[in-house]
């Protein structure tokens, strides 16, 4: 996963994989859980949403000044095997100083819970997360294979998460220091979305340590 980030990557759902002889249990396209992470500058069709008018206006409105595009994924969430999310922050898997990050996430399908909507902890973007999934600083480690590590740990009263369902072409927007969540997929039909996560790069530095790292400077949204 580490080099992903200016590449096209197909990930596996776990429960696709035969535990005993390390092959597919399914088809192919049933078993494919995300495409990642490098769509918005490969792939033509997803360019377009990922550069959009309608992207560039959401941006606007939470005020980015010069937002880049860390990320794009594809999710499918199988049925019956698409993998439970555990809830998180997205801050806790990249960060940048000052702070601002969102995400992007546009619903290709109906999200219900019988099929793993998001969920979310309402007012939870007002603390800030105390976990972080970085590149390990430990030369030694990294080069030995350990390459990310987790710092810290965040608590969350899974009581407290409430699902939003939405329709297919709905977008939900979601603040990177927001808890939320999703469910395994019970259900006989996929979730697909399609996602974006953008950051400020004005006057503001990409941490070093983020497990996402460019070969070449991240694209600016409002410059393609």
């Amino acid at each position: 996963m580490i080099d992903s980030s200016d590449k096209i990557s197909f990930f596996i759902e776990k429960d696709a994989v035969d535990p005993q002889t390390g092959k597919l249990n399914r088809e192919k396209h049933l078993s494919v859980s995300m495409i990642g992470h490098y769509l918005h500058m490969l792939e033509p069709n997803f360019k377009t949403i990922a550069f959009s008018d309608k992207i560039k206006a959401i941006a606007r409105d939470l005020q980015y000044i010069k937002p880049a595009i860390r990320q794009s994924l594809y999710i499918f969430k199988q049925p019956l095997i698409g993998e439970k999310i555990t809830s998180h922050r997205d801050a806790s898997y990249v960060s940048n100083e000052p702070f601002k990050i969102d995400g992007i996430w546009i619903a290709l399908e109906d999200a219900t819970v019988e099929n793993g909507c998001l969920w979310f902890i309402p007012g939870s973007h007002s603390t800030p997360t105390q976990r972080h999934y970085i590149r390990n600083p430990n030369e030694q480690e990294f080069n030995e294979g350990k390459l990310l590590i987790n710092m810290g740990e965040d608590q969350f009263d899974e009581n407290a998460f409430i699902p939003v369902e939405v329709k297919a072409g709905d977008a939900v927007l979601i603040d990177g220091q927001v808890a939320h969540k999703s469910e395994q997929n019970k259900s006989s039909y996929t979730r697909q979305i399609c996602a974006f996560h953008i950051f400020e790069s004005h006057n503001s530095i990409y941490k070093k340590e983020n497990w996402l790292q460019l070969t070449e400077p991240f694209p600016f949204l409002y410059e393609e």
